[in-house]
């Protein structure tokens, strides 16, 4: 997924979607530990999507905490 898509999504279904890819992310790791991994970009491009998630939910966690005059400030 990229960023704009991400970023069209709730809060809630951002954690939603961060949490269904870390179970992704953990089974694909014990097939990779059984040597029955079919696509291992696949672990790379998990763990940046889940990267974007959390980047998107901290910097809405951010704009939540300015203060109104803050917010005026950064235009």
């Amino acid at each position: 997924m990229n960023a704009k898509d991400l970023r069209e999504l709730t809060t809630e279904e951002l954690e939603q979607k961060r949490g269904d890819f870390r179970e992704d992310l953990f089974r694909l790791r014990m097939r990779k530990a059984v040597a029955q991994l079919e696509n291992p970009m696949r672990l790379r491009q998990l763990r940046r999507d889940i990267a974007r998630i959390e980047s998107i939910l901290r910097e809405r966690q951010t704009d939540q905490n300015k203060s109104p005059r803050e917010a005026e400030s950064d235009g």
